[in-house]
């Protein structure tokens, strides 16, 4: 599983049919809707909101709204109501990582896909600074 803190734009098809089929994983895990995945170390940030549902479906909203801009039909009635206006953290080293993983990924799957120069983060995440999150598993 994989929750890119990365905007949705950066990703190849395969990468964000993928992030939204774990994120709608990962709302179902919120859910109480499923017994797999749900001690994983990607959830931890979602978890630790007083809220996880409503985190988890903002998220998806912003993915939903990235495959419509690239003129894809996802289903977006399987995204629970919930939102937030709360903005998330993501240190400014974990972005950094995500973006070395996500470049390395996108050179081997997809090697005509334009990397931008600089990353965004996804817009559920305000970039703070500090070193890749402790939950990473830092391969």
């Amino acid at each position: 599983m994989r929750l890119w803190s990365l905007h949705p734009g950066h990703l190849d098809p395969q990468g964000l049919v993928a992030l939204w089929r774990e994120s709608l994983l990962a709302q179902a895990v919120f859910a109480g809707q499923t017994r797999g995945y749900i001690h994983h170390p990607q959830l931890d940030r979602f978890r630790a909101q007083p809220n996880p549902l409503a985190c988890v479906a903002t998220y998806l909203h912003a993915i939903a709204r990235e495959a419509s801009r690239r003129g894809y039909s996802f289903d977006d009635s399987k995204i629970r109501p919930e939102r937030t206006r709360k903005k998330l953290q993501v240190t400014r080293g974990h972005l950094d990582y995500e973006w070395m993983h996500l470049a390395a990924k996108l050179r081997r799957r997809s090697p005509r896909w334009e990397i931008a120069a600089e990353p965004r983060a996804h817009p559920l995440f305000v970039i703070v600074d500090g070193d890749v999150e402790a939950w990473e598993r830092v391969t």
